[in-house]
């Protein structure tokens, strides 16, 4: 399994407070990020693997001498979409200013060209000594972001600048600072992908070339958009993204099938996948002899679309895709969209073999309510933020 979407790599110093930001990496994980925790050596004093591997779901690793042949610290560091370190000690803040890298995070930190994020946590006269204002200077002329401290009780009987800030805070700035947003957050998207095949024999088919690049693309918008996220993926050859469930599927009996499972849970069904109009009446289950053939006799597939929109409840939300060719094919497409019963249908002109298996696409994205929006030539990722907004825009 290939790890994608919304990486973060959550460092955690040794303070005290490295107990908060187990309320921190739980409320990260519910607005859909994937979190790696690498725990100085110190920290381990306050809080143990046991409590990040956990909450993370992951594996947590804080040698920097362990598991050599992976490198972890350029393996994190490729993968992570940002960094930020919770608690960040006045220690910690001192060597990612002066480079030093003599751990498993620190060495993450400098490998790392993402945005790095400190969180400092420390008694006010350790945040106010004048070194720990040159090297908090030093970091953010750099572009790192270093959140400041809140006033408050520290610990014993100590009051003042110096307290980690509520979870809400840091996770406002990663999100400012990664121009993301959670507007899907505790919204079911259920996305098909890929194209089905329709068995002549034990090894022949009736397929298409849809490459699932598309339906991919969307999922992982929605998962970053804070989604729960359902991929029904058929005969792709593209990687599982982790923190998505994926069905893999052949035929269009066995999407209907899954996706009617999905379907009544959902919010939002963006049917991407390129589903088989026919397949063979008799399916044999040998090789048949090329001397056997002469004709192929053919049924109609099920129809999916229109079986789960007449299904749908209130406030479902159906996108589907028309992949067309020649001049009628917006029309065709229109057609469709009233035909189907769906909200919006996305127009696109394969003529030639053109999008398929590409990572561009251009085409009209076209509603129920006449409204249609030319979608000039761009990157299939594009597409899925544009689907998304038009998603999030009709569930208000």
């Amino acid at each position: 399994m290939k790890s994608q979407g919304r990486e973060i790599i959550l460092g955690i110093g040794g303070g005290v407070s490295a107990y908060k930001s187990a309320d921190l990496l739980r409320r990260l994980s519910d607005r859909g990020y994937l979190i790696s925790v690498v725990p100085t050596q110190s920290s381990l004093n306050f809080v143990g693997t046991a409590t990040w591997e956990a909450l993370s779901g992951r594996e947590v690793t804080a040698d920097l001498w362990r598991n050599i042949s992976s490198v972890p610290h350029i393996s994190l560091a490729k993968k992570a979409s940002a960094i930020i370190i919770a608690p960040t000690t006045a220690n910690l803040l001192a060597k990612i200013a002066s480079g030093v890298a003599d751990d498993l995070l620190t060495n993450i930190v400098l490998a790392s060209k993402v945005p790095l994020i400190l969180v400092p946590a420390m008694h006010p006269e350790m945040w106010l000594n004048s070194a720990t204002v040159a090297n908090v200077q030093t970091l953010r002329s750099r572009g790192i972001v270093v959140i400041e401290p809140e006033v408050g009780r520290l610990t014993g009987s100590d009051v003042g600048q110096g307290r980690y800030p509520e979870s809400s805070v840091i996770i406002d700035e990663l999100e400012r600072v990664l121009s993301s947003k959670a507007d899907l957050l505790g919204k079911k998207v259920l996305v098909s992908a890929g194209g089905t095949r329709e068995a002549i024999d034990a090894v022949r088919y009736i397929a298409n070339a849809s490459s699932g690049k598309q339906g991919y693309a969307v999922a992982l918008a929605a998962a970053k958009r804070g989604a729960e996220v359902v991929l029904v993926a058929a005969n792709s050859s593209l990687p599982d993204i982790e923190g998505i469930t994926t069905h893999h599927v052949t035929s269009a009996d066995e999407m209907l099938r899954k996706l009617e499972q999905e379907f009544p849970t959902s919010d939002v069904l963006v049917m991407s996948a390129a589903v088989a109009d026919f397949k063979p009446k008799a399916q044999h289950e040998v090789k048949l002899e090329k001397s056997v053939f002469s004709a192929i006799e053919v049924i109609a597939n099920p129809d999916i679309l229109s079986t789960l929109a007449a299904a749908r409840r209130q406030g479902q939300l159906i996108i589907g895709f028309a992949a067309q060719t020649g001049s009628d094919g917006v029309k065709m497409a229109q057609a469709k969209l009233v035909n189907k019963g769906i909200d919006a249908i996305y127009f696109n002109d394969v003529s030639g073999g053109a999008i398929f298996g590409s990572d561009m696409t251009e085409g009209l994205l076209i509603s129920k309510d006449g409204q249609i929006t030319t979608i000039s030539p761009t990157s299939k990722d594009t597409l899925a933020a544009i689907l998304l907004d038009y998603a999030t825009n009709k569930l208000g």
